[in-house]
Protein backbone atom coordinates (compact mmCIF):
# COMPACT_ATOMS: atom_id res chain seq x y z
CA UNK A 1 0.00 0.00 0.00
CA UNK A 2 0.95 3.43 -0.60
CA UNK A 3 -0.58 4.74 2.44
CA UNK A 4 2.45 7.01 3.37
CA UNK A 5 3.07 8.87 0.24
CA UNK A 6 1.77 12.16 -1.64
CA UNK A 7 0.84 11.07 -4.97
CA UNK A 8 0.47 14.15 -7.44
CA UNK A 9 -2.58 13.25 -9.72
CA UNK A 10 -3.79 14.88 -13.15
CA UNK A 11 -7.33 14.87 -14.85
CA UNK A 12 -7.69 15.67 -18.51
CA UNK A 13 -10.69 17.43 -19.68
CA UNK A 14 -9.72 17.38 -23.77
CA UNK A 15 -10.90 17.30 -27.25
CA UNK A 16 -10.65 14.56 -29.28
CA UNK A 17 -9.94 15.48 -33.07
CA UNK A 18 -13.12 13.79 -34.93
CA UNK A 19 -10.91 12.88 -38.43
CA UNK A 20 -8.08 10.68 -37.19
CA UNK A 21 -6.94 8.85 -34.71
CA UNK A 22 -3.06 9.85 -35.06
CA UNK A 23 -4.06 13.41 -34.55
CA UNK A 24 -5.99 12.76 -31.24
CA UNK A 25 -3.09 10.43 -29.88
CA UNK A 26 -0.71 13.48 -30.45
CA UNK A 27 -3.03 15.75 -28.30
CA UNK A 28 -2.93 12.67 -25.55
CA UNK A 29 1.34 12.56 -25.94
CA UNK A 30 1.16 16.26 -25.63
CA UNK A 31 -1.23 16.46 -22.88
CA UNK A 32 0.50 13.68 -20.85
CA UNK A 33 4.33 15.65 -21.14
CA UNK A 34 2.11 18.92 -19.99
CA UNK A 35 1.11 17.00 -17.07
CA UNK A 36 4.84 15.36 -16.84
CA UNK A 37 5.84 19.02 -16.73
CA UNK A 38 3.46 20.02 -13.64
CA UNK A 39 4.94 17.05 -11.72
CA UNK A 40 2.27 14.66 -11.99
CA UNK A 41 2.78 10.90 -11.41
CA UNK A 42 -0.87 9.15 -12.59
CA UNK A 43 -2.33 10.89 -15.45
CA UNK A 44 -6.57 9.70 -16.36
CA UNK A 45 -7.75 10.60 -20.01
CA UNK A 46 -11.59 10.27 -20.57
CA UNK A 47 -13.82 8.10 -21.85
CA UNK A 48 -13.13 6.38 -25.14
CA UNK A 49 -10.62 9.57 -26.21
CA UNK A 50 -8.88 8.06 -28.80
CA UNK A 51 -9.98 7.76 -31.51
CA UNK A 52 -13.36 9.92 -30.22
CA UNK A 53 -16.27 8.73 -28.26
CA UNK A 54 -18.99 8.04 -31.14
CA UNK A 55 -20.92 11.26 -30.45
CA UNK A 56 -23.24 10.37 -33.82
CA UNK A 57 -24.93 7.52 -32.08
CA UNK A 58 -27.00 9.78 -29.55
CA UNK A 59 -28.38 12.04 -32.33
CA UNK A 60 -28.65 10.28 -35.54
CA UNK A 61 -30.86 7.24 -35.96
CA UNK A 62 -28.96 4.15 -36.82
CA UNK A 63 -30.34 3.94 -40.55
CA UNK A 64 -28.13 6.99 -40.78
CA UNK A 65 -25.75 6.30 -38.77
CA UNK A 66 -23.91 3.21 -40.57
CA UNK A 67 -20.90 5.53 -42.08
CA UNK A 68 -19.97 7.22 -39.02
CA UNK A 69 -19.83 3.54 -37.48
CA UNK A 70 -17.35 2.03 -39.95
CA UNK A 71 -15.22 5.54 -39.84
CA UNK A 72 -15.20 4.65 -36.38
CA UNK A 73 -14.13 1.00 -37.25
CA UNK A 74 -11.31 2.19 -39.52
CA UNK A 75 -9.88 4.47 -37.12
CA UNK A 76 -10.14 2.58 -33.88
CA UNK A 77 -7.34 0.95 -31.59
CA UNK A 78 -5.91 -2.19 -31.54
CA UNK A 79 -4.30 -3.38 -28.10
CA UNK A 80 -1.34 -4.25 -28.30
CA UNK A 81 -0.45 -1.70 -31.45
CA UNK A 82 1.12 1.46 -32.81
CA UNK A 83 -0.86 3.61 -30.56
CA UNK A 84 -1.09 1.81 -27.68
CA UNK A 85 3.11 1.65 -28.03
CA UNK A 86 3.26 5.12 -28.46
CA UNK A 87 1.55 5.54 -25.11
CA UNK A 88 3.50 3.24 -23.29
CA UNK A 89 6.63 4.63 -24.89
CA UNK A 90 5.47 7.89 -23.02
CA UNK A 91 4.67 6.95 -19.60
CA UNK A 92 7.91 5.14 -19.32
CA UNK A 93 9.62 8.03 -20.34
CA UNK A 94 8.38 10.13 -17.77
CA UNK A 95 7.83 7.50 -15.02
CA UNK A 96 4.12 7.76 -14.88
CA UNK A 97 0.76 6.24 -14.59
CA UNK A 98 -1.72 6.73 -17.57
CA UNK A 99 -5.52 5.84 -17.80
CA UNK A 100 -6.42 6.01 -21.13
CA UNK A 101 -10.30 5.19 -22.89
CA UNK A 102 -10.28 3.57 -26.35
CA UNK A 103 -12.37 2.65 -29.03
CA UNK A 104 -10.78 -1.43 -29.62
CA UNK A 105 -11.12 -3.17 -32.40
CA UNK A 106 -10.98 -7.08 -31.66
CA UNK A 107 -11.56 -8.33 -35.42
CA UNK A 108 -15.74 -7.73 -36.20
CA UNK A 109 -16.12 -6.03 -32.73
CA UNK A 110 -15.45 -2.46 -30.98
CA UNK A 111 -15.44 -2.37 -27.32
CA UNK A 112 -15.38 0.45 -24.78
CA UNK A 113 -11.67 -0.12 -23.52
CA UNK A 114 -9.88 1.15 -20.14
CA UNK A 115 -6.17 0.42 -20.44
CA UNK A 116 -3.56 1.27 -17.49
CA UNK A 117 -0.57 1.84 -18.52
CA UNK A 118 2.10 1.05 -15.37
CA UNK A 119 5.42 3.99 -14.84
CA UNK A 120 7.38 1.64 -16.90
CA UNK A 121 5.44 1.67 -19.56
CA UNK A 122 4.26 -1.86 -19.11
CA UNK A 123 0.26 -2.31 -19.64
CA UNK A 124 -1.04 -3.70 -16.69
CA UNK A 125 -5.14 -3.71 -17.06
CA UNK A 126 -6.96 -3.68 -20.10
CA UNK A 127 -10.51 -3.43 -19.27
CA UNK A 128 -13.97 -3.27 -21.50
CA UNK A 129 -17.09 -1.91 -20.16
CA UNK A 130 -19.31 -4.48 -19.28
CA UNK A 131 -22.51 -3.32 -20.58
CA UNK A 132 -22.83 -0.23 -22.86
CA UNK A 133 -25.03 2.69 -22.48
CA UNK A 134 -28.50 3.05 -24.37
CA UNK A 135 -27.47 4.45 -27.60
CA UNK A 136 -24.01 2.64 -27.15
CA UNK A 137 -25.14 -0.34 -27.59
CA UNK A 138 -25.59 -0.05 -31.71
CA UNK A 139 -21.67 1.08 -31.56
CA UNK A 140 -20.04 -1.18 -28.93
CA UNK A 141 -20.09 -5.29 -28.19
CA UNK A 142 -20.03 -5.77 -24.07
CA UNK A 143 -17.49 -6.62 -22.08
CA UNK A 144 -16.88 -9.23 -19.45
CA UNK A 145 -15.92 -9.39 -15.84
CA UNK A 146 -12.22 -10.77 -16.27
CA UNK A 147 -11.18 -6.74 -16.08
CA UNK A 148 -12.90 -5.90 -12.83
CA UNK A 149 -9.69 -5.92 -11.35
CA UNK A 150 -7.27 -3.53 -9.15
CA UNK A 151 -3.63 -3.51 -10.16
CA UNK A 152 -0.66 -2.70 -8.29
CA UNK A 153 0.78 0.23 -9.70
CA UNK A 154 3.97 3.09 -9.42
CA UNK A 155 1.19 5.04 -7.47
CA UNK A 156 -0.60 2.34 -5.19
CA UNK A 157 -3.76 -0.27 -6.17
CA UNK A 158 -5.46 1.23 -9.08
CA UNK A 159 -8.94 0.38 -10.46
CA UNK A 160 -11.40 1.82 -13.35
CA UNK A 161 -15.00 2.22 -14.54
CA UNK A 162 -16.46 4.08 -17.32
CA UNK A 163 -19.82 6.24 -17.05
CA UNK A 164 -22.49 4.47 -16.29
CA UNK A 165 -20.88 1.52 -14.91
CA UNK A 166 -21.01 3.30 -11.94
CA UNK A 167 -24.88 3.00 -11.68
CA UNK A 168 -23.49 -0.80 -10.98
CA UNK A 169 -23.44 -1.04 -7.46
CA UNK A 170 -21.83 -4.74 -7.62
CA UNK A 171 -19.08 -3.73 -10.10
CA UNK A 172 -18.13 -0.75 -7.91
CA UNK A 173 -18.12 -3.28 -5.12
CA UNK A 174 -15.85 -5.79 -6.74
CA UNK A 175 -13.31 -3.33 -7.24
CA UNK A 176 -13.64 -2.20 -3.69
CA UNK A 177 -13.28 -5.77 -2.42
CA UNK A 178 -9.58 -5.45 -3.67
CA UNK A 179 -8.81 -2.82 -2.09
CA UNK A 180 -8.74 -0.18 -4.59
CA UNK A 181 -7.07 3.25 -3.32
CA UNK A 182 -7.23 5.28 -6.93
CA UNK A 183 -10.37 4.73 -8.96
CA UNK A 184 -9.91 6.08 -12.05
CA UNK A 185 -13.26 6.81 -13.25
CA UNK A 186 -14.08 8.37 -17.65
CA UNK A 187 -17.22 10.05 -18.95
CA UNK A 188 -17.26 11.18 -22.44
CA UNK A 189 -18.39 14.88 -21.65
CA UNK A 190 -20.22 17.46 -23.74
CA UNK A 191 -23.23 15.23 -23.37
CA UNK A 192 -26.61 15.39 -22.51
CA UNK A 193 -26.54 18.97 -20.63
CA UNK A 194 -25.50 19.93 -16.56
CA UNK A 195 -27.89 17.42 -15.55
CA UNK A 196 -25.39 14.96 -16.27
CA UNK A 197 -22.66 16.67 -15.06
CA UNK A 198 -24.54 17.40 -11.76
CA UNK A 199 -25.49 13.41 -11.18
CA UNK A 200 -21.55 12.63 -12.26
CA UNK A 201 -20.68 14.53 -9.04
CA UNK A 202 -23.10 12.75 -6.67
CA UNK A 203 -21.96 9.53 -8.28
CA UNK A 204 -18.37 9.59 -7.97
CA UNK A 205 -18.50 11.94 -4.58
CA UNK A 206 -20.51 9.10 -3.25
CA UNK A 207 -18.00 6.42 -4.56
CA UNK A 208 -15.41 7.70 -3.12
CA UNK A 209 -16.72 7.50 0.27
CA UNK A 210 -18.35 4.18 -0.29
CA UNK A 211 -14.78 2.68 -1.68
CA UNK A 212 -12.96 5.09 0.84
CA UNK A 213 -10.25 5.76 -2.10
CA UNK A 214 -9.41 8.82 -3.76
CA UNK A 215 -11.45 9.27 -7.39
CA UNK A 216 -9.75 10.64 -10.73
CA UNK A 217 -12.82 11.68 -12.80
CA UNK A 218 -11.95 12.71 -16.43
CA UNK A 219 -14.94 13.99 -19.03
CA UNK A 220 -14.11 14.87 -22.80
CA UNK A 221 -14.97 18.56 -24.32
CA UNK A 222 -16.36 19.42 -27.71
CA UNK A 223 -15.84 22.36 -29.53
CA UNK A 224 -18.16 24.28 -30.74
CA UNK A 225 -17.09 23.70 -34.69
CA UNK A 226 -17.08 20.33 -33.90
CA UNK A 227 -20.57 20.11 -32.85
CA UNK A 228 -21.37 21.87 -35.42
CA UNK A 229 -19.84 19.02 -37.54
CA UNK A 230 -21.74 16.44 -35.80
CA UNK A 231 -25.02 17.94 -36.31
CA UNK A 232 -26.16 21.19 -38.35
CA UNK A 233 -29.72 20.68 -36.10
CA UNK A 234 -29.71 23.84 -32.95
CA UNK A 235 -31.59 20.65 -31.48
CA UNK A 236 -30.09 18.34 -31.23
CA UNK A 237 -26.87 20.38 -30.95
CA UNK A 238 -28.10 20.75 -27.53
CA UNK A 239 -27.43 17.07 -27.13
CA UNK A 240 -24.40 17.19 -27.66
CA UNK A 241 -23.38 20.30 -24.93
CA UNK A 242 -22.53 20.24 -21.19
CA UNK A 243 -22.16 17.03 -19.19
CA UNK A 244 -18.13 18.08 -18.55
CA UNK A 245 -17.21 17.55 -15.11
CA UNK A 246 -13.31 17.03 -14.92
CA UNK A 247 -12.81 16.35 -11.14
CA UNK A 248 -10.06 14.93 -8.30
CA UNK A 249 -12.07 13.58 -4.82
CA UNK A 250 -10.73 12.58 -1.75
CA UNK A 251 -12.00 9.67 0.41
CA UNK A 252 -13.80 11.75 2.36
CA UNK A 253 -15.88 13.15 -0.08
CA UNK A 254 -14.10 16.17 -1.02
CA UNK A 255 -12.86 18.02 -4.09
CA UNK A 256 -8.95 18.98 -4.03
CA UNK A 257 -9.02 20.86 -6.77
CA UNK A 258 -12.59 23.23 -8.11
CA UNK A 259 -13.71 20.78 -10.95
CA UNK A 260 -12.67 21.49 -14.79
CA UNK A 261 -16.78 22.31 -15.98
CA UNK A 262 -16.02 23.85 -19.78
CA UNK A 263 -13.40 24.06 -22.21
CA UNK A 264 -9.77 22.14 -21.78
CA UNK A 265 -7.41 21.83 -19.16
CA UNK A 266 -5.51 19.79 -16.92
CA UNK A 267 -6.39 19.43 -13.25
CA UNK A 268 -3.98 18.81 -10.75
CA UNK A 269 -4.57 17.65 -6.88
CA UNK A 270 -2.06 16.29 -4.16
CA UNK A 271 -3.47 12.66 -3.05
CA UNK A 272 -2.67 12.48 0.59
CA UNK A 273 -2.62 8.21 0.61
CA UNK A 274 -3.24 8.64 4.55
CA UNK A 275 -6.52 9.39 4.11
CA UNK A 276 -7.53 6.27 3.25
CA UNK A 277 -6.52 5.02 6.87
CA UNK A 278 -8.40 7.55 8.24
CA UNK A 279 -11.87 7.04 6.15
CA UNK A 280 -11.67 3.28 6.46
CA UNK A 281 -10.62 3.10 10.26
CA UNK A 282 -14.49 4.77 10.73
CA UNK A 283 -15.77 2.77 7.75
CA UNK A 284 -14.95 0.08 5.79
CA UNK A 285 -17.50 -1.45 3.57
CA UNK A 286 -15.22 -4.15 2.71
CA UNK A 287 -13.82 -5.09 5.94
CA UNK A 288 -15.16 -4.58 9.62
CA UNK A 289 -18.39 -2.82 8.23
CA UNK A 290 -19.09 -5.70 6.08
CA UNK A 291 -21.48 -8.60 7.01
CA UNK A 292 -20.07 -11.13 4.01
CA UNK A 293 -22.16 -13.89 6.11
CA UNK A 294 -25.58 -12.35 5.11
CA UNK A 295 -24.39 -10.52 2.08
CA UNK A 296 -21.70 -11.10 -0.28
CA UNK A 297 -20.89 -10.94 -3.90
CA UNK A 298 -20.68 -13.66 -6.98
CA UNK A 299 -18.29 -12.86 -9.50
CA UNK A 300 -17.99 -15.05 -13.24
CA UNK A 301 -14.31 -13.12 -13.43
CA UNK A 302 -13.75 -15.77 -16.31
CA UNK A 303 -12.50 -14.53 -19.84
CA UNK A 304 -15.55 -14.67 -22.18
CA UNK A 305 -15.39 -17.89 -24.61
CA UNK A 306 -16.83 -17.49 -27.96
CA UNK A 307 -16.30 -20.81 -28.85
CA UNK A 308 -15.52 -23.95 -26.63
CA UNK A 309 -15.39 -27.95 -27.04
CA UNK A 310 -18.86 -29.62 -26.49
CA UNK A 311 -19.38 -32.04 -23.67
CA UNK A 312 -17.54 -35.22 -24.56
CA UNK A 313 -18.70 -37.63 -27.05
CA UNK A 314 -20.49 -40.90 -25.61
CA UNK A 315 -21.13 -44.31 -28.44
CA UNK A 316 -24.48 -45.06 -28.40
CA UNK A 317 -25.36 -48.35 -30.49
CA UNK A 318 -23.57 -47.39 -34.34
CA UNK A 319 -23.84 -43.73 -33.75
CA UNK A 320 -21.94 -41.41 -31.94
CA UNK A 321 -24.02 -38.57 -30.21
CA UNK A 322 -23.37 -36.02 -28.18
CA UNK A 323 -24.03 -36.80 -24.16
CA UNK A 324 -27.60 -34.42 -23.95
CA UNK A 325 -26.24 -30.91 -21.71
CA UNK A 326 -27.42 -30.69 -17.99
CA UNK A 327 -28.93 -26.94 -17.79
CA UNK A 328 -26.82 -25.06 -15.89
CA UNK A 329 -28.30 -23.72 -12.76
CA UNK A 330 -29.13 -20.48 -11.79
CA UNK A 331 -26.73 -18.99 -9.54
CA UNK A 332 -28.00 -17.12 -7.56
CA UNK A 333 -26.89 -15.77 -3.72
CA UNK A 334 -26.78 -18.58 -1.27
CA UNK A 335 -28.46 -18.82 2.23
CA UNK A 336 -25.50 -20.72 3.89
CA UNK A 337 -21.97 -21.05 4.02
CA UNK A 338 -20.24 -24.11 4.72
CA UNK A 339 -16.28 -24.29 5.46
CA UNK A 340 -16.08 -20.55 3.85
CA UNK A 341 -17.08 -22.14 0.09
CA UNK A 342 -20.11 -20.56 -1.58
CA UNK A 343 -22.46 -22.23 -3.77
CA UNK A 344 -25.25 -21.87 -6.44
CA UNK A 345 -28.82 -23.13 -5.92
CA UNK A 346 -31.11 -23.95 -8.82
CA UNK A 347 -34.30 -23.67 -9.43
CA UNK A 348 -35.42 -26.70 -6.92
CA UNK A 349 -33.42 -26.10 -4.20
CA UNK A 350 -30.31 -28.35 -4.77
CA UNK A 351 -26.90 -28.01 -4.02
CA UNK A 352 -24.13 -27.16 -6.73
CA UNK A 353 -20.82 -26.42 -6.60
CA UNK A 354 -19.54 -24.15 -9.27
CA UNK A 355 -18.19 -26.23 -12.17
CA UNK A 356 -15.40 -23.88 -12.10
CA UNK A 357 -14.02 -21.20 -9.58
CA UNK A 358 -15.50 -17.93 -9.77
CA UNK A 359 -14.26 -15.35 -7.43
CA UNK A 360 -16.27 -14.49 -4.44
CA UNK A 361 -16.36 -11.56 -2.14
Amino acid sequence: MAQDRIIRAAAVQIAPDLGQAQKTLSRVLDAIDEAAGKGAEIVVFPETLVPWYPYFSFIAPPMTAGAEHLRLYQQAVEVPGPITRAVADSARRHGMVVVLGVNERDHGSLFNTQLVFDADGELVLKRRKITPTYHERMIWGQGDASGLKAVDTAVGRVAALACWEHYNPLARYALMAQHEEIHCSQFPGSLVGQIFADQMEVTIRHHALESGCFVINATGWLREDQIESITADPDLQRGLRGGCHTAIISPEGRHLAPPITEGEGILIADLDMKLIAKRKRMMDSVGHYARPELLSLLINDRPAEYCRQQAPYEQTGQRQTAAPQQALPQQITAPWQASGQSFTSDTTGGRHEPEQPATDY
